[in-house]
């Protein structure tokens, strides 16, 4: 109890200077009033890469980036549960030599009535990349794939070969189409007509090989199928009958707007948070995965998480993981781009981030005289001392919901083999889609979900968090991490690289700055990631896509097996939606929020998206409370967690077809193994909602939880 009053006279303090802090910058702290502070990205600010833009005479422009991939995007065919297909995978080389796009010009918007397409490759040379266009549902026997028009990039600078090299006249790899090849016979192309685009990249190869010449990688991939749509540009898509046609996805479904991921038909469900955005450019396809190679680099190594013995290493990042560190890569940390493997009693916690630091004076967070910021529970240092920790044991309580249904939970007791920190707060990895679109969204936009008790009949109030840009000292809006105290991707990777994995970077060039040293910004830096790689980090960050929600029926033709991740009740689904909002769960998980526009990422601009967060601190109780406050966020307050891409959990963790939902943990140190848990440790601003939910009767439960398992 005492440990109790002293966490809620901690928050009282806590939210007392916010109010101050707010009332000080002259507008009322119940609203969006707010310290004088710098905007992320001021009004003004170039785009990376144009996607989309129509020229003098009305043509539409559409520039669509491309990667390699294994195989077609609706194969396995007639499959089972067990089944895995190859699309979403990332083949081994994918970094280098192998991203390109396709430049869509669409005289049809202009009142013309053709398309040409370009093929614009990134670096080296294609050779035989070959183009096909209009999927061929007319004919019963596609399944898998089959298309009505196959042609090649015939280069007339080439002997009319389909070679095309990067840097090249845009002119001398064109395709033209003129009509609609979904008709029998072929129609004028008009308005809304739909063209499905499935591209493939050859690379030229060693005599009587598939090896190719220029590094010795593979020299033969398909790439992601995708949907035009004539007068409007790329869309998400899912598959309606017959035989899984593509389909426009409606507004509802796309989560993250014009970024989000298409159904997925392969059975990869596993690989869902690894994907481009859908309206990724093509300079950007590549900048995207040369993030990737650095997020799934060993900075011991050099090796590469996937195809190890066949990917080239990393020369330049060999030996540079600290001689303190948690992991060697970030993709340790973060299974197929989701959350950490899951935690038990004994299980080592050097896979989640435990926070640090000491009491002070004024409330802010100053580093532990021992840790530094955050506890590096492993060491290559011979003979060093080891600081690892573990789960020793849980504290176990019980609740019990209206139709007797008893709901276990479960607090972790912690045991550190090395001194215990003054403070602390252990924090699990969180999943990584969309978080461009969350740097996308305007302070202004972030600020005026935030409302007093008096506006919201459950009292709740949700609160901004201003942290201190490492580089530039400026105030700015915190919007990343569980208590929203990172402001940037950018400072996020550069904060994980350093206390994770003892990794350096132009924001934090010294080791010293796990320690909070005053000179660490301008100490004698260590080898470690530069300044292009550390945008290459935040670029491939920021253009992870969403998963678009499962809600809507697939057409599956009679006798194919429906794979579970698409086995839904749009019913059902749309029943727990409406119990959701009843429920005032929308009054933190907002669901429907729009980016700005003065982002760098032209895909990230203007988007509609469906987080079901608001990014705002909030009192979540005692019970979730840890010991360490950061910035505004007293110990029991937390940022609004998004929901998007709940339902795809069990199947990233378990990295499998069929999933394990024992794979999964929520909230932020873990401790939940349940959405049910989840929700019944919601307190303090939560609690009005949790106890609506847990009078519901067992239908509507279930209901509820088909919708969050949808997202």
């Amino acid at each position: 109890m005492e440990a109790n009053r002293l966490l809620q006279k901690s928050f009282l303090a806590g939210t007392a200077l916010a109010a101050t802090l707010l009332a000080n910058a002259g507008a009322s702290p119940a609203r969006a009033g707010a310290p004088q502070y710098t905007p992320l990205f001021p009004p003004g600010t170039a785009v990376t890469e144009q996607i989309q833009y129509k020229q003098s005479d009305g043509t539409l422009v559409t520039l669509m980036g491309m990667r390699p991939v294994g195989r077609h995007a609706r194969e396995p065919w007639n499959n089972t549960q067990e089944a895995s297909g190859l699309y979403y995978l990332y083949p081994s080389f994918y970094f280098q030599n192998r991203t390109y796009g396709i430049e869509i010009h669409d005289h049809v918007a202009a009142g013309g009535n053709s398309i040409e397409f370009f093929l614009r490759v990134n670096n080296g040379t294609f050779d035989g990349t070959t183009f096909s266009l209009f999927r061929n549902v007319q004919d019963s026997n596609v399944t898998g794939y089959g298309w009505a028009l196959n042609t090649g990039f015939n280069n007339p600078t080439q002997n009319n070969l389909p070679i095309c090299t990067a840097g090249q006249p845009l002119q001398d790899c064109e395709i033209v189409v003129d009509s609609n090849w979904r008709t029998s016979p072929h129609s004028k192309l008009q308005l809304g007509d739909k063209i499905e685009l499935a591209p493939a990249e050859f690379l030229a190869r060693l005599p009587n090989t598939q090896t190719a010449v220029i590094d010795g990688g593979g020299s033969r991939y398909y790439s992601f199928e995708q949907l035009y749509v004539v007068g409007q540009g790329l869309r998400p898509w899912y598959g309606i009958a017959p035989r899984l046609d593509s389909a426009p996805l409606p507004a509802a479904p796309l989560l993250g707007g014009d970024t989000t991921v298409s159904y997925n038909y392969s059975s990869e469900p596993y690989r869902a948070f690894e994907q481009m955005a859908n309206n990724i450019g093509i300079e950007n396809s590549q900048r995207f995965v040369e993030g990737r190679r650095l997020f799934h680099t060993s900075f011991l190594t050099g090796k590469h998480s996937e195809f190890t013995d066949e990917n080239p290493v990393f020369t330049a990042h060999i030996g540079q993981r600290g001689p303190r560190f948690n992991q060697a890569s970030c993709v340790a940390c973060h299974v197929g781009e989701g959350r950490n493997p899951a935690t038990g009693v004994g299980t080592p916690l050097d896979v989640m981030d435990i926070l640090a630091g000491a009491p002070s004076t004024d409330g802010s967070r100053v580093p532990d005289p021992f840790y530094g910021f955050a506890v590096q529970q492993d060491t290559s240092v011979k003979n060093a001392a080891y600081y690892g920790a573990t789960i020793a044991s849980y504290t176990v309580g019980a609740r019990t919901l209206a139709d007797g249904t008893a709901v276990t939970l479960r607090q972790p007791v912690y045991k550190f083999y090395g001194p215990v920190p003054k403070l602390f707060s252990v924090r699990q990895a969180p999943q990584l889609i969309g978080l461009g679109l969350l740097e996308a969204l305007s302070e202004q936009t972030i600020l005026a979900l935030a409302a007093s008790p008096s506006e919201n009949s459950d009292g709740v109030h949700g609160i901004p968090n201003f942290v201190t840009n490492p580089e530039t000292g400026q105030t700015q809006l915190g919007r990343f991490g569980w208590k929203a105290a990172k402001e940037s991707l950018r400072h996020q990777a550069a904060d994980a690289l350093m206390n994770d994995i003892g990794v350096t970077s132009p924001v934090f060039p010294s080791r010293n700055c796990e320690h909070g040293t005053a000179n660490c910004q301008t100490a004698q830096t260590v080898a470690g990631v530069d300044e292009t790689e550390l945008e290459r980090f935040s670029q491939y960050l920021g253009l992870l896509g969403v998963p678009a929600q499962r809600s809507l029926q697939s057409g599956y033709p009679d006798g194919v097996f429906v794979p579970a991740i698409h086995d839904v009740n749009p019913a059902q689904i749309a029943n727990g939606a409406a119990v959701f909002q009843q429920l005032n769960c929308t009054a933190c998980h907002a669901p429907t929020l729009v980016t700005g526009a003065t982002h760098p990422l032209a895909e990230l601009r203007n988007q509609t998206i469906h987080p079901y967060s608001d990014l705002l601190l909030h009192d979540m109780g005692p019970g979730l409370a840890d010991t360490l406050a950061e910035g505004n966020a007293q110990p029991q307050m937390w940022r609004t967690q998004p929901l998007w891409g709940l339902g795809y959990l069990p199947y990233v963790q378990a990295g499998t077809v069929l999933g394990d939902a024992k794979t999964v943990r929520y909230l932020h140190d873990g401790r939940a193994r349940s959405l049910l848990e989840a929700i019944e440790w919601h307190d303090g601003e939560a609690k009005n909602s949790r106890q609506r939910f847990e009078a519901l009767d067992a239908t509507t439960r279930a209901d509820l939880l088909a919708f969050l398992n949808s997202l």
